[in-house]
């Protein structure tokens, strides 16, 4: 089974403030965790730039020149109480993107069977109008929406689960019934939605999970309620929304997952996508703001892609 993985070359583009969780060090914890002799198999790339015009996609027609108007000339700029943007953001949206669109090309056109992208900043939180939450950009969208205009695939599905419910992406595909997308989340937390009644157009799954409820309930939660509905919803391809702030060390959420909670998720998606889309599976990094558990979540990820 091979895996690409993709890197982010200017993660560090986009500055945030000293002490904020959503710092560049995350991507080099990302890389280091990735270092060793047992991932030599990868297939490594750089990302390119995208035309970030393809955020078009999913956002509205004012949202670039929002941002564009937000940022500053020199340093960092702030959008809202926890969101920020620099003067090199842009251009590391830019290859975030192109490292998403590069995953999604390598595994439609059969290259490789699945792909991880290693970008910052996080996407699931931007909605059709609005940055927040540390997201600039909504990529998973972007690239959910460029794999039905490129390359014709008639059901995508996005699972997500990042600690906090993805309520950008879910904005945007609420209507669709193309895009199926489910999210196992901490509640109550921030953002505070992601309710279960929050079924869109029959096509928005959310699994609810109480804070200390450990690996125990979120297995349970994807066996009885997630994994179901995908697999009922037979997608052409899954994209994965990999956030590792459930785990037990992260300071922003209380669900706490161990490394091997990532494993089986990753594992049980797998399945999934190998009856119903060719396993054919793209995993874009979200969240994840301990530096020691977002490398345990990330090894784990990676070695069941690799079918390890």
């Amino acid at each position: 089974m091979t895996t690409l993985l993709v890197s982010q070359p200017n993660f560090a583009d986009h500055a945030t403030p000293q002490g904020h969780p959503e710092r560049a060090d995350r991507i080099r914890a990302v890389e280091e965790a990735l270092a060793g002799p047992e991932f030599a198999g990868l297939l490594r790339r750089n990302a390119p730039y995208a035309d970030l015009m393809l955020a078009e996609l999913v956002h509205d027609g004012a949202y670039l020149g929002r941002l564009r108007d937000a940022r500053p000339a020199e340093g960092i700029g702030q959008l809202d109480a926890d969101t920020y943007i620099s003067d090199g953001s842009m251009d590391a949206i830019a290859t975030g993107l192109g490292g998403a669109l590069m995953g999604l090309d390598a595994v439609l056109l059969g290259e490789v069977e699945n792909a991880f992208c290693a970008i910052r900043p996080p996407g699931h939180h931007a909605e059709i109008s609005t940055p927040m939450g540390f997201c600039l950009i909504n990529t998973v969208a972007i690239a959910a929406r460029e794999a039905q205009r490129k390359y014709g695939a008639e059901r995508v599905a996005i699972v997500d689960f990042d600690v906090h419910h993805g309520n950008g992406t879910q904005d945007i595909f609420k209507d669709d019934p193309s895009v199926f997308y489910a999210s196992s989340h901490q509640m109550p937390l921030y953002p505070g939605t992601g309710h279960p009644h929050d079924t869109g157009v029959g096509n928005i799954v959310n699994a609810a999970l109480p804070s200390h409820s450990g690996g125990e309930a979120m297995r349970e939660a994807y066996d009885r309620i997630i994994l179901p509905a995908l697999d009922n919803f037979a997608p052409d391809l899954l994209l994965i929304s990999a956030g590792f702030d459930a785990h037990i060390r992260d300071p922003l959420a209380q669900l706490e997952w161990v490394d091997e909670d990532f494993r089986w998720v990753t594992g049980k998606l797998m399945e999934v996508a190998g009856r119903r889309c060719g396993n054919r599976i793209v995993s874009l990094l979200e969240g994840g703001y301990d530096l020691k558990g977002l490398a345990g979540g990330v090894r784990q990820h990676l070695a069941t892609l690799q079918g390890r």
